[in-house]
């Protein structure tokens, strides 16, 4: 697989411009000749200046308090950046070892760690999870109410299987659809901090699912599911399996689902907008950040760790490796490139908005590039990438056909897209790599 995809960054680089050939000359002998016969200078493998000058511009524009960035690329650090503040009310620059709120980025540890499990034999994807957590066996599918506005209940078509949990297809209700399933979702608080993956499992079996599995794209507590799966399967808790079998062996010493107070002060602070313009506010130290700085029951697959650039970039770092890093050895290469791998049918077609990421489908808990970009106002990628995103605005992503991997840090609320495409611009720029209508 490396052979290809080195072919195709080859094939990339000679469109860009490099290496370009210079025409034959007349007089070999003239001092004029000469230069002409020289080798037109290659490129530069990375720019930073785009990227400088992008994430200076957020936080000069105000739509970040502070920005960081890691990129590797062709097996070594190229680029390094932080501006802006990580505590603005404190006047705490954002620094390299900076520890944040990551969301969702926590999905695609969830996702490797189901798959280490996979490879030891313990699960098939195509399995009902039933056969695996019994507390889903017997899962209804809503349909509706009747005339005396009582739920009816229909059964799915067939189980939700392994794999739909690993690509949003299980049929879990999304929070925003359905206003009787949302009470009952919001009664019921599967996700309730007090609690453990065990009694989340309970609680969701007893929530209908929204649409019959495997035929819509609809963002849930699936990932949730896979951290309770992982727990069951390997008999540890799960944040236990996940500190051992991946964070240790990748030495992210700072990353993890609990921040002690000797680490607390390099915690960044998060904002939000006030209205879609509107200036970025401190959220309360007091509401959301309690869950990061107090040990709780409930370890989520879905969110729930914080991280460093550092850190999250020797996981993607060991993504874009294959599954190894340094000697180790955390999946095989066969399962990265299955996870990598779009895993939606064509049959789904109601994919809510993932299509904002871009010309994508969906792996295993990752988004995966499937085209080049339609236009210049979609995000920039290479085909073949797979990325996910937090709801404080991080990003990651790693791009096999142009041996790149790339960190982004914010802590903004609600999440803010442009800030990744403006992000995703400069680093392709960078490498030469701009919007090519001439690909589609």
């Amino acid at each position: 697989m490396k052979s290809v995809l080195a072919a195709v960054c080859a094939s990339i680089l000679t469109l860009a411009g490099c290496g370009q050939e210079t025409a034959p000359v007349e007089d070999p002998g003239s001092a004029q000749t000469a230069a002409q016969t020289e080798p037109a200078p290659a490129a530069p493998a990375w720019n930073s200046a785009p990227v400088d000058t992008t994430l200076q511009g957020f936080v000069d524009d105000g739509r970040a308090v502070g920005v960081s960035a890691l990129v590797w690329k062709d097996g070594e650090e190229v680029y390094f950046g932080a501006f802006g503040l990580k505590d603005r009310e404190q006047g705490e620059p954002m620094r390299r070892d900076t520890i944040a709120v990551i969301y969702s980025m926590t999905k695609p540890i969830t996702g490797v760690a189901l798959m280490q499990q996979f490879e030891q034999g313990r699960f098939e994807l195509d399995d009902p999870i039933g056969k695996y957590l019994p507390e889903l066996a017997g899962l209804k599918v809503w349909g509706g109410l009747d005339a005396q506005v009582e739920p009816i209940l229909v059964e799915p078509e067939r189980p939700p299987t392994v794999r739909d949990f690993t690509r949003h297809t299980a049929g879990l209700y999304d929070g925003d659809e359905v206003p009787e399933l949302g009470a009952l979702m919001e009664a019921v608080n599967p996700l309730d901090f007090d609690g453990d993956l065990t009694r989340f499992v309970k609680r969701l079996a007893t929530v209908p699912l929204l649409y019959q599995p495997g035929t819509r794209w609809l963002y849930g507590d699936s990932v949730d599911v896979q951290a309770a799966l992982v727990e069951r399967l390997s008999g540890q808790p799960f944040r236990d399996y996940v500190q051992e079998h991946i964070l240790t062996p990748l030495g992210m010493s700072d990353t993890g689902y609990f921040v002690p107070e000797e680490k607390r002060d390099r915690l960044a602070a998060l904002y939000r907008s006030e209205g879609e313009d509107g200036p970025l506010v401190r959220i309360p130290d007091d509401g959301i950040m309690n869950i990061y700085v107090e040990r709780q029951s409930l370890t989520p697959g879905g969110f729930g760790l914080t991280s460093t650039l550092d850190d999250y970039m020797r996981f993607a770092r060991m993504l874009q490796n294959d599954g190894a890093l340094e000697g180790v050895r955390i999946l095989q290469s066969e399962t990265v490139e299955l996870m990598a791998t779009d895993q939606l049918p064509d049959t789904v077609v109601d994919r809510s908005w993932l299509p904002g990421k871009g010309q994508v489908g969906f792996g295993i808990d990752f988004a995966v590039r499937v085209a080049p970009p339609a236009s210049a106002e979609e995000n920039m990628g290479a085909v073949g990438e797979f990325f996910w995103d937090g709801a404080a605005s991080t990003l990651f992503w790693v791009d096999p056909a142009n041996d790149l991997a790339a960190v982004f840090f914010v802590q903004r609320m609600p999440f803010d897209g442009t800030l990744h495409k403006d992000f995703r611009d400069a680093v392709y720029a960078a490498i030469g790599m701009t919007y090519d209508p001439g690909q589609n």
